[in-house]
C-alpha cells in the first residue's frame, strides 16, 4: 500500500546554520513528487530526514498520519536510490538485487521469483550473471532501482539518480521511470536540480530556495504562474520587463512609453512591477501588423537549435526580448537585422511586485 508523507513546519540545521526551515507539504499516496532547486537549497536534507538519516531540529514528519521521530531508516519501509549507485564490483546483477531479500530471510524460491520480476520490470532480463564493470551507466542505474523495487517499499526516495548519465540516457531513463511509476503506483519523492526531469516526471513539485519552500504545484502551474522571479528563472528562461502600473491596473508602462496590456494584475496603480514573459510566448509576425501588445522591433540575433530558433529582438527604447520561433519548412528562417513585430498575449504576462 502506497504511503502518505507529511511534513509539518520541518527544519534542520548544521551547527547554527539552518539548511531547511518551515517546510510544510503533503505527498499523496501514489504521487510522484519532486523536490526541485539549485545546489545547497536544502532538497537533499529534506530527503535525508524522510529516510531517517537526519532528525528534524523542528517540526514533524508523518507517514500515514503517524509521527516517525526516532524510527531508524531500516524500519521505515522505504526504497532508496542515490546518485552513487553503491554497487559492489564482486557481486552479480542477480546477487545485488537478491541481497535485501536474503537479509530478510525470504525463502529461496520466492527470492528467485521476485528478483526475476524486478529485473523484468527494469529491462535487465538475461544480464543476471554480469558484474557492474560489465554494465553501462544506464544498466547500473537500473540495477540500483531493481534492488530497491524488489523489496516492495511503501515509498521510494530518489536523490539525483540520473545525474551520472549522459543526456541521451537521462531522457531514456525518464521514460522508464514514468512507466514504472504508472505500473507500480508507489509514492515517490524525487530530488533533482534538473528542470526537465522535474517537469517530465512530476505529479507535483516543490521549488526550494535557500532552505525555504517558495512554490508548490503541478509543473504546469509553477511554470506558467511563477510566484517569484527566482522560480521563473529556475524553471526556464524568461524575459523580465520592469515598469509601472497604469491607472485602472490593466496595463504596465515600460521604458520609452511602451504600454503593455496585462491580465490578472493585482498591484495598485503607480506600483513598480516586473512583467515576466516566457520566450515561447513571444510571437513574431510580419512588420506592419498592428493591435494590442503589437510592438515594432528588429531581430538582433537568431540561433538555430534544431526544432526552433532562439531569437533576440530589440524593441523601442532598447528593450530586448528573447523569442523562441518554431523552425519548419513552412516558416522562413528569421534573419538578423530583419524588421518584425512582437506580439504578446496579455494572458502570458505574469506580473510580480518589484
Amino acid at each position: 500500500m502506497a504511503a502518505e508523507i507529511e511534513l509539518r513546519d520541518v527544519g534542520h540545521r548544521y551547527g547554527t546554520t539552518w539548511a531547511v526551515r518551515h517546510v510544510s507539504l503533503t505527498v499523496a499516496p501514489g504521487e510522484f513528487f519532486t523536490l526541485l532547486g539549485p545546489s545547497g537549497c536544502g532538497k537533499t536534507t529534506v530527503l535525508r530526514m524522510l529516510a531517517g538519516f537526519l532528525e528534524p531540529a523542528e517540526g514533524q514528519i508523518l507517514f500515514d498520519g503517524r509521527p516517525i521521530a526516532g524510527v531508524p531508516p531500516w524500519r521505515r519501509d522505504l526504497g532508496l536510490v542515490f546518485q552513487n549507485y553503491a554497487l559492489w564490483p564482486h557481486l552479480s546483477v542477480f546477487e545485488h538485487v537478491a541481497f535485501g531479500l536474503r537479509e530478510r530471510r525470504v525463502p529461496k524460491v520466492e527470492r528467485r521469483q521476485r528478483v526475476a520480476a524486478a529485473l523484468r520490470m527494469v529491462g535487465l532480463e538475461g544480464l543476471e550473471t554480469r558484474r557492474p564493470g560489465q554494465l553501462s551507466g544506464g544498466q547500473q542505474q537500473r540495477v540500483a532501482l531493481a534492488r530497491t523495487l524488489v523489496l516492495q517499499p511503501r515509498a521510494l526516495l530518489l536523490d539525483e539518480p540520473l545525474s551520472n548519465l549522459d543526456a541521451r540516457l537521462r531522457a531514456q531513463m525518464r521514460v522508464e521511470l514514468r512507466r514504472l511509476h504508472r505500473e507500480l503506483g508507489v509514492t515517490t519523492v524525487y530530488v533533482t536540480h534538473d528542470q526537465d526531469e522535474a517537469m517530465a516526471l512530476s505529479t507535483r513539485l516543490a521549488v526550494l530556495d535557500r532552505g525555504a519552500l517558495v512554490q508548490l504545484g503541478t509543473p504546469l502551474e509553477v511554470y506558467r504562474h511563477p510566484r517569484t522571479r527566482f522560480v521563473a528563472d529556475f524553471l526556464g528562461g524568461t524575459n523580465v520587463l520592469a515598469g509601472t502600473v497604469e491607472p485602472g491596473g490593466d496595463a504596465v508602462r515600460l521604458g520609452e512609453g511602451v504600454r503593455l496590456v496585462v491580465d490578472g494584475n493585482e498591484a495598485a496603480a503607480g506600483a513598480r512591477v516586473l512583467c515576466l514573459v516566457r520566450p515561447e510566448a513571444v510571437r513574431l509576425v510580419a512588420a506592419g501588423a498592428a493591435g494590442p501588445n503589437h510592438f515594432p522591433g528588429r531581430i538582433g540575433a537568431a540561433v538555430f537549435l534544431g526544432g526552433r530558433y532562439d531569437c533576440e529582438v530589440t524593441l523601442a527604447g532598447a528593450l530586448t526580448l528573447r523569442a523562441e520561433v518554431p523552425a519548419g519548412a513552412a516558416s522562413p528562417a528569421p534573419s538578423p537585422g530583419e524588421p518584425t513585430v512582437v506580439v504578446l498575449d496579455p494572458a502570458d504576462v505574469v506580473v510580480l511586485g518589484d
